[in-house]
């Protein structure tokens, strides 16, 4: 599943793209890597009927029976949004758009590590090799829970997206699914607009040739390289 996504652009392109009239997100960093649980950029339907640009928290509330100790760290990633538990968030008053420019899904090859990193290899994505936006078909909810222990109970707006099963270009890196990506215009009114018998098409992988292997952005290089030897004078 994607644990890992980067967003490389402008408030400005993610507000003309879905003619977001609101921003209450602040001021977006110009590259950002998101990881679970951490604030993100999304632009949803907000209670007042206008579509507005915000920070959520990546990870929707975890079905109970699936939630382990005294803290739901959330879920990422929605494969069947028929389950009982995420009927309540389909309409489009609980539908959002993520933005994002590139995601990772990690190398199946164990301790695979990435020399700059020092971690697990990633397989980055994008549309191409510019990496324009685009967007991962989401939900998005107001919650009171433990996200962490530390933090003690409180209230949250949070989100996830949907996942379907993977293309060819994913299926060899990550067998069992993929995100639901939305490149259009018309895809993103699509999933923020339409009756959930409608908006549900939108869930199916990605044609083949959507998607690139690009390689990772430079926010994921932790360990610069060393500076090549300058020459001895004499």
């Amino acid at each position: 599943m994607c644990n890992l996504y980067n967003v490389t652009t402008s408030q400005e392109a993610i507000r003309q793209w879905t003619r977001a009239l609101r921003d209450i997100v602040g001021n977006l960093e110009p590259s950002i890597d998101i990881y679970p649980n951490q604030p993100a950029p999304v632009v949803r339907n907000a209670a007042d009927g206008s579509r507005e640009l915000a920070r959520l928290r990546w990870g929707m509330p975890t079905p109970a029976e699936r939630v382990r100790g005294n803290a739901d760290s959330g879920t990422t990633n929605i494969r069947n949004p028929q389950y009982a538990h995420w009927l309540p968030y389909l309409g489009v008053e609980n539908r959002c758009v993520v933005p994002v420019t590139s995601f990772a899904e990690p190398s199946p090859t164990p301790g695979d590590k990435d020399p700059e990193t020092g971690v697990q290899k990633n397989f980055w994505f994008a549309l191409n090799e510019e990496r324009p936006l685009f967007f991962f078909a989401g939900l998005w909810t107001t919650w009171h829970g433990v996200r962490k222990v530390k933090e003690g109970p409180g209230d949250h707006e949070l989100y996830g997206f949907l996942t379907t099963r993977p293309n060819a270009l994913i299926a060899p890196i990550h067998e069992k699914a993929m995100p639901v990506i939305l490149t259009t215009h018309e895809q993103t009114e699509l999933w923020l607009t339409a009756p959930w018998p409608e908006a549900r098409k939108l869930q199916q992988p990605a044609p083949d040739d959507a998607l690139v292997i690009v390689e990772k952005p430079a926010t994921q290089i932790k360990f610069p390289a060393e500076p090549p030897a300058q020459g001895s004078l004499f």
